[in-house]
């Protein structure tokens, strides 16, 4: 388990980074995160962030055995998942990337899939999907569109940030796509 926690001085160094995805061909789910925090870049795990509850949601959604911690990210194959962002760089909050870098990041996502054929695409983040893909009034969950021929889900995003979802609804939400990835 990941013991670091990143200085200030790493945190603001951190603005700009970019971390590797965790992927590979043939995943059940491949989840896009929006972009690294400043957490998440000083640390080099995705949803990194103390108060991410990615992680949480993960396990309490049936994806994993056990809540796994950040540093533990390249564990996820083996259970068929993958982690990639719709934007590369680091930045202390969402809202400050571009509507140029969200759709500029939904070309680049779309190669992914096309690349790695997961089943399954789960977007983390409503606002950024929305943005992303220009479809102003998607709702969360299983989405009609696919991207590159892959079935396409949308979940909320686990930041603490956002203080709508509990870790109780987003465990649920993330359950919901469980229960389809392995009714097939």
């Amino acid at each position: 388990m990941s013991s670091f926690r990143p200085t200030k001085k790493q945190l603001a160094e951190a603005h700009g980074s970019t971390i590797p995805d965790v992927i590979a061909p043939g995943l059940a789910v491949l989840f896009c995160g929006i972009n690294p925090s400043l957490y998440s870049g000083a640390t080099g795990y995705h949803f990194a962030r103390p108060g991410n509850r990615f992680w949480g949601a993960l396990h309490g959604g049936g994806f994993t055995p056990r809540r796994l911690d950040p540093s533990e990210q390249d564990e996820l194959p083996r259970y068929g998942l993958g982690i990639t962002n719709l934007v590369g760089r680091a930045t202390a909050r969402a809202d400050e990337l571009t509507e140029a870098e969200l759709r500029e990041g939904a070309v680049t996502l779309t190669r992914k899939v096309e690349r790695y054929r997961p089943r399954y695409l789960a977007v983390v983040g409503i606002t950024a999907y929305r943005t992303a893909f220009g479809h102003p009034k998607a709702a969360l969950g299983p989405r009609p569109e696919k991207i590159a021929g892959t079935p396409l889900w949308v979940l909320p995003n686990p930041s603490g940030l956002n203080a709508h979802w509990t870790a109780a609804t987003l465990a649920k939400a993330f359950a919901e796509l469980h229960r389809e990835v392995y009714s097939e």
